[in-house]
């Protein structure tokens, strides 16, 4: 069987979700949570034989306890092809996700809401926090 999406980033996603989650639900019950039938389904999403349908990411992001924006575009760049995902995003914003937005507002917040520009200072913070 083919695998066209084995290496896109959702289907790594998702089968890093279903391995960090098998000790407190099993992948029937993921499956479950998520709308689909059967089992059979998310292994196919795993291992990048079938794309992730765009209207069960919500419910997908759910049962996989991860945040829905980023579930969607990842979901989107494999189901449009980057050059298209990448449209999407430049016409509607990219999406944020709600450990993203704890950082936007912990900026705001900082910042006293004036809105600051970035600086290679504040963007050598920033990577020396991540190690980069």
């Amino acid at each position: 069987m083919a695998h066209p999406y084995a290496d896109s980033a959702a289907a790594k996603l998702i089968a890093d979700r279903v391995r960090d989650l098998k000790h407190s639900k099993t992948q029937g019950e993921i499956a479950t949570e998520a709308g689909f039938r059967n089992s059979n389904f998310l292994t196919m999403l795993k291992t990048g034989a079938n794309k992730v349908p765009l209207d069960r990411v919500p419910d997908l992001a759910r049962a996989l306890e991860v945040d829905p924006a980023l579930l969607m575009r990842l979901s989107l760049e494999q189901s449009i092809g980057p050059a298209a995902a990448a449209a999407v995003v430049s016409v509607f914003g990219t999406p944020v996700t709600q450990n993203e937005l704890q950082w936007l507002n912990e900026i705001r917040d900082g910042s006293n809401h004036k809105d600051p520009h970035m600086t290679a200072k504040g963007r050598a913070a920033i990577r020396g926090y991540f190690g980069k």
